[in-house]
């Protein structure tokens, strides 16, 4: 059996999830678990058997996201920033279109 160091559970790769910090061999960023894990209130169990990762890499993944919270949470608000800029814009004439009455 392998034993794998805290290290080794959380990785960056260029071109996947942006480059951002995630659960190595997974598409799932720290920034997720955290937001799981502190805005939405799951448990690390929760987590980990709700997207097949081990206790153990959850565990890494908030550790991560504390030793390095002020950059994370400026990430997760420049996310909602952009998904409320995009909620405030009008609707494309295509999906104007699709809402009208076809009768």
């Amino acid at each position: 059996m392998t034993t794998r160091t805290l290290d080794q559970h959380i990785e960056c790769t260029e071109g996947i999830a942006s480059g951002k910090p995630r659960v190595a061999g997974h598409r799932i960023t720290v920034e997720n678990i955290a937001i799981w894990h502190d805005r939405l209130g799951m448990s690390v169990d929760e987590i980990a058997h709700e997207y097949d990762l081990t206790l153990a890499d959850v565990h890494a993944a908030l550790a991560y996201y504390f030793d390095h919270r002020v950059e994370i949470d400026r990430s997760i608000k420049a996310g909602q920033a952009f998904a409320e800029a995009l909620r405030q814009q009008p609707p494309s004439k295509v999906h104007q279109r699709l809402r009208e009455p076809t009768w």
